[in-house]
């Protein structure tokens, strides 16, 4: 059952309270508190585990109690196990207060699949604040088989696409082209044997080659539909600047200074993120019926 964040409010001890389900990975921001202690009036309820006391949501507000040396605090008590309660964290954290980290977002997506792996990757996605393309590279980063159905954000179970699963393993083949087909089995969610139908399929096909960007960039562009209309255009002026060659690509890394290389990754991967779910979009049925 959903947690009502507009539910009753009491005060307990500030002793009584204890933490212990912070998504943060370097715990908590000192500024972060001095500032919350400075505030003047009543800080906002913290949300409290019943049965152990240890905060849900609300560490740096405690900490900041503690600073201003109340001896109560208003609590919002949540009853549930661990990992409920650090979903409820986690959702908490990234739509108020101090936001959480891109890392420590991708942490606890991670650690969400884990324990709720039926959950679909956009119900995760929304609790975690990432893309639904990001959380599904994480899940293809686990061990661990997918299951054959996920809840999604509508509460309805849904069998997982193994259409889909077959295209991640066809792109999975013709990217790398050495991995085992078990390790191919693994990442895409399916069996070894249709590992080994799909990659029979692609040596058996002989397609014509696709054309390039480039190419394609200027078939959009005698589009009218694109041409006049200023998403179009948008969506033009993007794809130009994607129409980069390896070669390219190359050229530009190696010219990188060093001390903004890893900055610049970041970037990249973020970039990367949002290309995926707009192209998951897209091929969404749903997204056509919404224009």
């Amino acid at each position: 059952m959903p947690f009502d964040l507009d539910g009753p409010v009491t005060t307990v001890a500030v002793s009584e309270v204890r933490g212990g389900h912070s998504p943060r990975q370097s715990g908590e921001n000192l500024d972060h508190v001095r500032t919350l202690a400075d505030t003047i009036g009543e800080l906002p309820p913290i949300i409290v585990r019943r049965d152990d006391m240890r905060v849900v949501d609300g560490m740096h507000r405690l900490r900041a109690a503690r600073l201003r040396g109340e001896e109560r605090i208003a609590v919002r008590f949540f009853e549930g196990g661990d990992d409920e309660a650090f979903v409820l964290a986690v959702r908490t954290n990234v739509t108020h207060g101090l936001p959480l980290s891109l890392a420590d977002r991708k942490a606890a997506a991670a650690r969400i699949i884990a324990s709720h792996s039926h959950w679909s990757d956009r119900m995760i996605a929304t609790v975690a604040g990432l893309s639904a393309a990001t959380v599904a590279r994480l899940r293809r980063e686990r061990p661990e088989p997918a299951p054959e159905v996920r809840l999604g954000n509508d509460g309805k179970l849904r069998p997982v696409n193994s259409l889909e699963r077959r295209r991640v393993a066809r792109a999975i083949l013709l990217t790398e082209p050495g991995l085992s087909l078990r390790e191919v089995a693994r990442r895409a969610g399916i069996s070894p044997e249709t590992a080994r139908s799909v990659r029979r399929k692609l040596a058996e096909a002989d397609p014509a080659p696709a054309p390039d960007t480039a190419t394609l960039v200027v078939r959009l562009r005698s589009d009218p539909t694109l041409r006049f209309s200023e998403t179009g255009r948008a969506l033009l002026r993007l794809l130009e600047a994607r129409s980069v060659t390896p070669d390219q690509w190359a050229a530009i890394a190696a010219n990188v200074p060093s001390h903004w290389r890893d900055t610049v990754a970041r970037m990249a991967i973020e970039c990367a993120d949002a290309w995926r779910s707009f192209a998951e979009t897209l091929l969404d049925p749903r997204s056509s019926k919404a224009g």
